[in-house]
């Protein structure tokens, strides 16, 4: 068969479901073969930038990669917004871009750029395809890789005589993933004794407690250890806001309620956070924290960061092993915290002037929605004081902090 069928037949066989794209040129044999495809839904797209982002969010909800696909120059370039935006929010995606025919690499063509080198910065590994034969080998080390922790972006070029080449290979078939390793007993009960002996431990609870599916450990965890948990944005979701435990989400240094919680902390627990998601400059400025680091991965080096101990391994399951072994504590802490940020984000939430306070709008809005509803919105990082079309009062540090404090329950 020809490399663009076979291509699709490793899409098939790594359970693609849709591929995003805008079609191009030098992607027609891709398209036709995507078109002929039983299993895999081609979503058309006005821009790149969208494939790239729609492929991010499948991606990050269903935890296998989602894929987009767009032509050379211009096309392949517009993914890389999504593309970046998936690899540092750390959902798996694949990028597929058509290229010029090898024959023109060694002079200037028409709209010929080496996208593969620009794109390298951006992905957790990416490359050209010289020979058709190659196609299965790619897409299989491409979704391994945009799967393994920490999940990102991969990136394939496929050259428009490389998709018309023939080939006799064959999908590659699927094999179970390597297992995580394990915290081992003595760690364990380090970061027991260290939980024990703290006074005033918080939890950070991070994105990668919702991508290893771990929220249910998570929980059960909780109802022993009674630990306050903060989140971070991507965060949201590893516990419920109704929970009395929750402080809700950190991620603003205006934050000041939440952030006072943090100085308060003796002992900050670490649980699927990615330094990418809140700085640790901003939560320990004096390094005086003592850290335990839990997540699938080795801590990310980081003057900020420095953990007494790190228990890496898959984190339900480590926090299942840590269950039992930590003494309940009162929530003190976490009631008078908590009670401050209602307090706060209550206040003029029946308030009928106009124009309306966003607290209102807010309030509204939670009495209108499901427990299980999702509220997207939209986050600028302009300065309000030097946009007048940013002015408003939705334009208000205070409100974008409330925006994203009060995200549904159980969202992501």
């Amino acid at each position: 068969m020809k490399g663009s069928d076979l291509l699709v037949e490793c899409l098939e066989n790594e359970k693609v479901e849709f591929v995003f794209q805008v079609p191009g040129e030098e992607t027609l044999a891709l398209t036709d073969s995507l078109g002929r495809s039983k299993r895999i839904k081609i979503i058309t797209v006005r821009h790149e930038q969208a494939a790239a982002f729609m492929a991010g969010v499948y991606g990050r909800l269903t935890g296998r990669p989602g894929v987009c696909a767009a032509t050379l120059g211009p096309g392949a370039t517009n993914l890389a917004t999504g593309i970046a935006d998936a690899n540092v929010d750390r959902a798996p995606l694949l990028a597929l871009t058509g290229q010029a025919a090898l024959e023109h690499f060694h002079k200037e063509y028409h709209q010929y750029v080496d996208v593969v080198s620009i794109l390298r910065p951006i992905t957790k590994w990416n490359t050209r395809l010289y020979k058709a034969d190659t196609i299965p080998e790619a897409i299989t080390k491409a979704f391994r890789t945009a799967e393994a922790e920490k999940p990102g972006s991969c990136h394939l070029e496929i050259p428009e005589d490389i998709a018309d080449q023939a080939s006799r290979a064959t999908p590659i078939p699927r094999i179970a993933g390597p297992e995580q390793p394990r915290p081992t007993t003595s760690q364990i009960e380090q970061a027991a004794q260290l939980l024990n002996k703290s006074k005033a431990p918080l939890i950070l609870a991070g994105n990668g407690i919702i991508r290893a599916r771990a929220t249910g450990p998570f929980r059960k965890f909780l109802v022993e250890a009674k630990i306050p948990v903060a989140h971070t944005f991507m965060g949201k979701g590893a516990l419920p806001d109704n929970d009395p435990l929750s402080l809700y989400a950190i991620g603003l240094p205006s934050q000041e309620i939440v952030s006072k919680a943090f100085e308060l902390a003796d002992l900050i627990i670490a649980i699927g956070y990615d330094l990418v998601e809140y700085a640790p400059s901003i939560w320990n400025p004096h390094n005086d924290k003592t850290i335990i680091h839990v997540d699938s991965t080795n801590a990310e080096v980081d003057m900020n960061y420095q953990p007494s101990i790190q228990l890496v391994g898959h984190i339900g399951e480590t926090l299942t092993i840590l269950t039992g072994q930590i003494k309940a504590r009162s929530t003190n802490f976490a009631k008078s915290v908590r009670d401050s940020i209602l307090a706060e984000a209550s206040a003029r939430s029946e308030d009928e002037a106009y124009p309306l306070k966003p607290q209102r709008i807010l309030h509204d809005l939670r009495e209108a929605m499901n427990h299980e509803d999702i509220v997207v919105s939209k986050h600028g990082h302009r300065n309000p004081r030097r946009n007048s079309r940013e002015t408003g009062p939705l334009a208000t540090p205070s409100c974008r902090r409330l925006r994203r404090r009060w995200i549904p329950d159980d969202s992501t």
